[in-house]
């Protein structure tokens, strides 16, 4: 068996962190639009969770904010003169456009794409397809950019293949690893991947929300990646009803073990029985939790599910990462402790301030990318990128020297804040050894 063990890869939150309001269906997002936001909490709390998993033995990867406002994007439109003019003419005319164009979404990983790791691989490589994202405007100008990132975090293309978003229509909306959970015995060894959709390509969506994975699009990342041990779930339409816009809202696994909410899924003996039939080697464990312990609005406003669900090392049994909010919340609260209480899979929680992430709708799971390598695998990666205490010291230091600490919607419009985000983005990228070129103001 070859060893291999998960890292993951935290989108570092960006300058523009501003509550918005741009995703329909993300209620926490809704909820505190408009209100002020503090950039500066925001990356320091990510950075700190980071250092957390990576004091903890898991290794820890940074992937880079976007370049936020996205000029280009906006001149597309026709906005013409100089980047502040642009920027300016566009939230009087455009404000929806502009308001997309200055979105920090990036930061949520889960989002950034779907992995096969080599021991599910045809040709023995990982595979990343970066989401497309199609469902929202302000997303949807995630994925170019998103693969410029993991090029450069992945850059053997012995070892990895990064391909490109599939095409950004409807009928292949992908929302990368949020809908996508890796079941196994142990890393290195074969898993069961299961892609969770929420319509089919052809299907006349009437929901109040959208569904946001169609089955069409998953299909085309399994065949892609030639991936092994492949099942394919339905969402529940009563969870999307109810506002879980990705799966990890609702479900997380690790090795062996789904923990999931009743109504992650729309035939959940079904799915169940799927899943051990594509075991190889293990017998998968489901910890449900029921809608009489946890309605499901409780799961949703403590993000119980949207916690990282790991295996640390030395340990035999998972450990899951829960964001305050969890804590915070009688109900969920008190379902963590029985799962720590007990004999089974989880043997403990803990809880790490996202605070304000959790407040656009994301919590600990949202802002990693899980990544199952190799030790070979590991070395082939961007050393620079991977968090160290230096690293760690570094960016906190590069926060304070450039985020705000307050950002009202309004002041997204601030031609100002091109100079400050371009500012710290040149900066890291020497940081990270990401070249002279990565952004787009970069390579004017």
């Amino acid at each position: 068996m070859t060893h291999a063990i998960e890292a993951n890869a935290d989108g570092l939150i960006g300058p523009t962190h501003s509550y918005a309001g741009l995703s329909p269906g993300n209620l926490a997002a809704s909820l505190n639009a408009g209100q002020a936001s503090n950039p500066r909490a925001a990356v320091l709390q990510g950075l700190d969770k980071m250092k957390r998993l990576a004091d903890l033995g898991v290794p820890q990867f940074v992937l880079p904010p976007h370049e936020r406002p996205d000029i280009p994007f906006l001149r597309s439109l026709g906005f013409t003169g100089s980047d502040a003019a642009v920027l300016q003419q566009a939230w009087k005319d455009a404000p929806t456009f502009a308001a997309a164009a200055c979105s920090a979404s990036p930061m949520w990983a889960a989002n950034a794409a779907t992995v096969t790791p080599s021991a599910d691989s045809a040709d023995g490589r990982v595979h990343f397809t970066p989401a497309n994202l199609h469902t929202n405007l302000h997303r949807s100008l995630e994925h170019a950019q998103t693969k410029r990132a993991l090029d450069a975090l992945f850059p053997n293309p012995s070892r990895f293949a990064v391909h490109d978003a599939l095409p950004a229509v409807a009928h292949l909306a992908d929302e990368g690893a949020a809908n996508h959970v890796r079941l196994c015995a142990e890393h290195g060894q074969p898993g069961v991947n299961l892609l969770v959709w929420g319509r089919e390509a052809f299907e006349h969506w009437d929901g109040a929300y959208p569904a946001r994975q169609t089955r069409q699009a998953s299909e085309a990342i399994v065949r892609r990646h030639a991936a092994s041990g492949a099942v394919l779930a339905q969402q529940s339409r009563a969870a999307i009803a109810g506002g879980t816009f990705h799966n990890d809202v609702v479900c997380v696994g690790a090795l062996n073990t789904l923990f999931h909410h009743q109504l992650a899924f729309q035939d959940t003996a079904a799915t169940h029985a799927a899943i051990r039939a594509a075991a190889t080697g293990f017998e998968p464990i489901f910890v449900e939790v029921s809608s009489a312990d946890l309605p499901l609005a409780d799961a949703i406003s403590s993000y119980l599910f949207n916690s990282m669900l790991v295996q640390l090392p030395g340990e035999d049994r998972l450990s899951l990462i829960c964001p305050t909010e969890t804590r915070d919340n009688p109900r969920s609260h008190a379902v963590a402790q029985k799962l720590a209480g007990s004999n089974g899979p989880i043997a403990r929680v803990e809880y790490v301030d996202v605070r304000q992430s959790m407040r656009n709708g994301g919590g600990p799971a949202c802002l990693r990318l899980r990544v199952v390598l190799t030790q070979d695998e590991l070395a082939a990666t961007n050393p620079a990128m991977r968090l160290t205490d230096a690293l760690h010291g570094r960016l906190s230091e590069w926060a304070y020297r450039w985020y705000r600490d307050t950002l009202a919607p309004a002041d997204l419009a601030d031609p100002a804040l091109i100079d400050e985000t371009r500012g710290a983005l040149d900066a890291l990228t020497g940081m990270l050894n990401l070249g002279s070129s990565f952004y787009p103001f970069q390579r004017i």
